[in-house]
Parts: structure tokens; C-alpha cells; sequence
């Protein structure tokens, strides 16, 4: 498995028909690391075109239960999830991050709704600085770039 360090620079694609909508649902629980991966990935999503709207949940754990209300509503077009959960001293993380990674999942199989996956799993808030800089390692503009794809093909089968 290569790491962001070692993937080629990513072209921002180009969405064929009108611009689209893309829900932003984030945990800011740590509010400097989840503001860089939003700035990273709408720096993406908004070259391509895309109109973003964004809303904070409580937790990370969150997530997946917003997710679902929000492809309920029919309103957009896509989903970024971005969040971080920290290693701490107990099983909690385990936990928090299989529940959040498995509902995610399960929503995305069931639905098929676009959907860029941005939790970082992370074992401390240093590893989690790194990853939502403002360069190439943003995991944030990572997931945004496999939302495009995940929306381009969506729209590619729907017609």
C-alpha cells in the first residue's frame, strides 16, 4: 500500500454537467486539523466546480447517522466526511473508529451515494497536523479527489 508521500499529484477532474452539490458533514472536535482538511478539499471540490455546504455534528461517531439523514433529504449530489479520532490510553478508539468506519460502509454499499471518506485514524494529534497541512499530504483534498471520482462515475452510469 503506498502512502500519500509516494502518489502522483492528482489533477482536480472535471465534472461533466452542471456544477455539483456537495454536503461537507464534519466533526470538529479538533477544530485545527478538520479546518485544514476542509480548506484542502474545498480547494478540490471548488476547482471542479462543485458548491459546497457544511454542517458540524458533535463527534465523529456522529458521522455515519448524519450521513444517513442527509442522503434521506435528497438535497445533494455527494458527501465528504471529514473528522479524527486520537489514540488515547483505552479501547475507546477501537471501538469509535470500527463503529464509525462500518456505518460509513454500510451506508455507502446500500446507497451508493458518492462519498469521500476523510476520518483520520490517528495515534497522535502530531500525526493528525501532518495530515491536514496545507500541501499535498491533505488527507482532506485526498478524500475530495475520490468523491470527484465516485461522482463522476455516478453521473457516467446515470445516463
Amino acid at each position: 500500500m503506498l502512502s500519500t508521500k509516494d502518489s502522483p499529484e492528482r489533477e482536480v477532474a472535471r465534472l461533466e454537467g452542471p456544477p455539483a452539490r456537495v454536503l461537507v458533514i464534519q466533526a470538529p472536535y479538533y477544530a485545527d486539523v478538520v479546518g485544514g482538511m476542509h480548506r484542502g478539499a474545498a480547494r478540490v471540490l471548488e476547482a471542479a466546480g462543485a458548491t459546497l455546504e457544511t454542517v458540524d455534528v458533535a463527534g465523529a461517531y456522529e458521522l455515519p447517522a448524519a450521513l444517513r439523514m442527509a442522503i434521506r433529504r435528497e438535497t445533494w449530489e455527494g458527501f465528504l466526511l471529514l473528522g479524527c479520532v486520537v489514540r488515547g490510553a483505552t479501547d475507546h478508539y477501537t471501538f469509535i473508529c470500527d463503529a464509525i468506519c462500518h456505518g460509513v460502509m454500510d451506508i455507502s454499499a446500500e446507497t451508493g451515494a458518492p462519498l469521500g471518506f476523510g476520518l483520520l485514524t490517528v495515534d497522535s494529534l502530531d500525526q493528525a497536523v501532518e495530515r491536514s497541512r496545507d500541501d499535498r499530504m491533505n488527507k482532506g483534498a485526498e478524500a475530495a479527489h475520490a468523491l470527484l471520482g465516485q461522482l463522476a462515475l455516478a453521473r457516467r452510469w446515470a445516463r
